[in-house]
């Protein structure tokens, strides 16, 4: 609805809680799985959209302007899509989007959709802010402690199936074997959640990590790794990315993603550097030191369970992640990814991933600096880092992604034949003594010639 020409916020009020269906987009089908489960039982009805055909971006591009960041097109369009389904009340639905408070253009998405409502005649429909920056609130809308800690424990959970998954589906002897484990642990963690057993993590750990081992695999051969960086929903959602982990096992690799726990504390940890920087102290600076540290000992304690099991690969202590972007971008550098993604690729390469991928929007201005932009810094440190940047907006041709991607499997298995080093972490003095013996092609072309 507009007022004087100004769009108003239709507020999300207490009535709507018990009454109204909240939609959410999809980004991690497992991590949304557990949070909407999570605010249903904090007695919202929440649902989260798991739409992906051809449809949503034409709507997205019907809905807003074609130079708006892909994500914002495909979410909005997501929504839309929706409410033209019939499947949903449209006078007892509402919306709900998060805000990073940041200065990416994500933060403004909400504006983006409400504008978009009203140029579809849905302009009375209640469009919610998740954010814990203060930039909006609604009176209907509100997450209480008990409720936070259980979202917190839900995105321990989701990170370490996801990990355990990746290094187990490209390995599986039955096709859908690690997903029936996924799903079943997904369905267990579920109930326990109103318990004292889903708080008790070490147990839950122990025992998923010994149902994942129990799954038949074939690892006589051992896949080319990938890692994903880039903006965090085209890094995840496979609606944005085409399906590029689906994409990638089909080519004979493995994927490595980092958990969404990461993103979450770069967050925090940029209203921390702020003191350092600009001089910002104060209750927020005491209160994201808290939980940094909180956050920090939860992923050390999967870490921990993890290595002890020995038989997968745990994801990077976070801690060692910060100071990965040392001698590369400073601290404040914190639009978009910012330094999380150079600080990503950086801690990949020194796992033994030299293969990534850097999933970003095109004219993405944040993401092209500190990856396209940081990329030919990493590779003139690391010779042996096989990076390609690959963009994705409604124009792409989906043909040369999946080509470009091609081209870095093809120098991925190259550098394995050729150097033995690809797979085994490699102090990084004996990564540059081999890289100055050995001239990887840059193109298959090159390789070819």
């Amino acid at each position: 609805m507009r007022k004087n020409n100004i769009i108003e916020k239709v507020p999300f009020t207490k009535d709507m809680k018990s009454t109204y269906t909240i939609l959410a987009p999809q980004m991690l089908p497992i991590h949304f799985d557990f949070i909407a489960k999570v605010l249903n039982r904090s007695g919202y009805n929440i649902e989260v959209l798991k739409t992906d055909h051809s449809g949503i971006a034409e709507e997205g591009l019907r809905s807003v302007h074609n130079d708006t960041c892909y994500p914002a097109l495909l979410v909005i369009g997501q929504f839309i899509d929706a409410l033209k389904s019939g499947k949903y009340d449209l006078d007892r639905t509402a919306l709900l989007i998060t805000q990073t408070g940041g200065g990416c253009r994500a933060s403004n998405y909400i504006t983006l959709l409400r504008k978009a409502l009203e140029k579809n005649g849905f302009d009375k429909i209640p469009v919610i802010s998740l954010n814990f920056s203060g930039l909006e609130s609604n009176s209907g809308f509100k997450l209480n402690l008990r409720t936070l800690v259980k979202m917190v424990f839900s995105l321990m959970y989701a990170d370490f199936l996801m990990c355990l998954s990746n290094q187990c589906e490209p390995y599986e002897l039955g096709k859908g074997d690690t997903k029936k484990v996924v799903d079943a642990w997904t369905e267990r963690l579920l109930e326990q959640m109103d318990g004292p057993l889903f708080v008790r993590l070490g147990n839950n750990y122990r025992a998923m990590l010994a149902d994942f081992e129990k799954i038949p695999m074939d690892r006589s051969v051992e896949k080319i790794k990938v890692g994903i960086v880039g903006e965090i929903y085209l890094k995840y959602a496979p609606l944005g990315n085409n399906d590029l982990e689906k994409y990638l096992m089909s080519e004979g690799a493995e994927v490595v993603n980092s958990g969404l726990l990461d993103f979450c504390l770069y967050c925090v940890y940029n209203s921390i550097f702020d003191k350092d920087i600009y001089g910002k102290g104060g209750f927020k600076y005491i209160v994201c030191k808290i939980v940094a540290k909180y956050l920090e000992s939860k992923q050390r304690q999967m870490i921990k369970e993890i290595k002890k099991h020995g038989v997968f690969t745990p994801p990077a202590d976070f801690s060692k992640v910060v100071g990965m972007s040392e001698g590369y971008l400073s601290h404040g550098v914190k639009m978009g990814e910012g330094w999380l993604l150079t600080a990503e690729m950086l801690e990949l390469i020194h796992s033994g991933v030299n293969n990534i991928i850097s999933a970003q929007p095109f004219g993405c201005l944040p993401n092209h600096i500190v990856a396209k932009g940081m990329i030919r810094k990493i590779k003139d440190n690391y010779p042996l880092a096989n990076i390609v940047a690959v963009d994705y907006d409604p124009g792409a041709s989906r043909i040369n992604q999946e080509n470009r991607i091609k081209l870095m499997l093809a120098n991925a298995k190259m550098a394995r034949g050729i150097s033995g080093l690809e797979y085994t972490e490699v102090p990084e003095e004996e990564m540059e003594t081999a890289a100055h013996e050995i001239e990887l092609p840059n193109t298959a072309a090159e390789a070819l010639a």
